[in-house]
């Protein structure tokens, strides 16, 4: 089932904690679902913040059928349009080649700005409706027996589900999880600018990338450059994995140095030199990759409080799927909700957690698994043909040819019965979605 826009009301009422690209999604698929929601964001104003994002074609499908095509409409000019990507090692050496993959799989992949893609949803929203407040800083999030809530600048706010969809730092993993998890570090850090390419242009080296849109990837041991041209060259964004050791505890993002960067590619392909010694300092940030341990559970024991996107799941930025995953999350949940009515709110989360659960711990593995075969490829014989392959971002039509919203009707009913009779979930199912259910406990409440 693909619902049309919009839905008749259901009665259901969600409050929303995070207006991110996940809460967002959430909001824009709960509102056209029928149900009420109400956003709350902690910043006053929107602002264009970030660099490159990332979605999949299985996020793409989604994104198309809002507004019937009006925010694919809207994204598409400042979509990243290339003919494919270009691996080369670190020293310039071309390994092997992508061609571009979106299509294959039904939908198209959407690379850009993470602040501009991020200003579409949020006008999209507020076009059909959805309300969103900002400068509202959630102090508690609270759950009493059929309702939940939070509270903001002393007043209570109920609902019949809150999501947290705020990050990994959101209050809400506590009442879910009854403890406060701590972030430790992954032991990588991403150095990460988007800049105008007017220096680049005038210089012969980096020229080329002012042409036209193009993707290209430099790899060496434990490190790899990242360098995207959009907007018909105008823009530049690259990214720099790599090592790092420092002790992080709760500020991981910090202003990153030209010399640092260069310390670690000086003698890599004088490309990767030039663009790193023409990016404006300002724009460079050093981000340090945290890493928290699976949660054991995105519900809280009630039921009437979740979590969404990164709050849930924390990715890899090599998984190139956080963003898409959150998507999902809120698509899967939307439909729950519509699926179960307003007198099963706890059923239909409880379906939520077990239909994404290990399809979201699949995806981010990818991100581990993508790092590898990048930093500890024998770069001495990469260009064998078998070892080039390994180079290439794997495309699993599992991840990319899913549909979240047919899928998430399609088994709901079979999920809920599992769930309402304390099975572990029924392993047809979780296969057919390139899922396995299997390590989800049963609700441990009455639903």
């Amino acid at each position: 089932m693909v619902s049309p826009e919009q839905l008749p009301p259901t009665g259901i009422r969600v409050i929303i904690v995070g207006a991110g690209i996940g809460g967002l999604a959430c909001a824009i698929e709960c509102h056209n679902k029928g149900h009420s929601v109400l956003v709350l964001e902690k910043f006053p104003k929107l602002e264009i913040l970030g660099d490159i994002i990332s979605f999949g074609p299985n996020a793409g499908r989604i994104m198309e059928r809002w507004g019937n095509g009006t925010v694919a409409e809207r994204l598409r000019p400042i979509t990243l349009n290339h003919a494919g990507s270009v691996w080369r090692r670190f020293d310039g050496v071309e390994i092997t080649r992508s061609p571009t993959f979106g299509l294959k799989f039904g939908s198209p992949v959407y690379n850009g700005h993470r602040g501009e893609f991020h200003e579409i949803f949020f006008n999209f929203a507020k076009e059909i409706g959805v309300e969103i407040q900002l400068g509202q800083r959630v102090e508690e999030y609270w759950e009493e027996e059929g309702k939940a809530g939070v509270v903001v600048d002393g007043k209570r706010l109920e609902a019949d589900l809150v999501i947290g969809a705020d990050g990994v730092r959101s209050k809400a993993r506590k009442l879910v999880l009854g403890y406060d998890d701590k972030p430790h570090s992954s032991g990588y850090a991403v150095w990460r600018t988007w800049f105008t390419s007017e220096e680049l242009a005038k210089d012969p080296l980096t020229e080329w990338i002012t042409k036209g849109d193009s993707h290209t990837g430099w790899f060496g041991p434990d490190v790899h450059f990242l360098a995207a041209s959009l907007k018909k060259g105008k823009d530049i964004s690259w990214v720099c994995t790599h090592q790092d050791d420092a002790d992080i505890e709760e500020s991981w993002s910090f202003p990153g140095k030209i010399e640092d960067v260069l310390k670690v590619v000086g003698d890599w392909d004088p490309v990767v030199q030039t663009l790193v010694k023409k990016t404006p300092p300002e724009t460079l940030v050093d981000w340090k990759l945290v890493y928290r341990d699976p949660l054991p559970t995105w519900v809280s024991k009630g039921a009437r409080t979740c979590l969404l996107g990164d709050a849930a799941h924390p990715f890899l930025p090599t998984s190139i799927q956080g963003a898409s995953q959150a998507m999902e999350d809120g698509v899967v949940l939307a439909a729950c909700l519509h699926a179960a009515g307003k007198d099963r709110v706890p059923l239909a989360v409880r379906c939520y957690e077990r239909i994404r659960y290990e399809r979201c711990r699949r995806a981010q593995r990818l991100g581990e698994t993508n790092r590898d075969n990048w930093h500890k490829a024998d770069f001495d014989n990469v260009l064998e043909k078998d070892k080039a392959e390994g180079i290439k971002l794997p495309t699993p039509p599992w991840l990319f040819s899913h549909d979240s919203e047919t899928d998430a009707y399609r088994v709901f009913p079979q999920v809920s019965k599992d769930i309402l009779e304390g099975k572990y979930g029924t392993e047809e199912i979780g296969y057919q979605t390139g899922i396995c259910q299997k390590t989800v406990t049963p609700a441990s409440i009455a639903v």
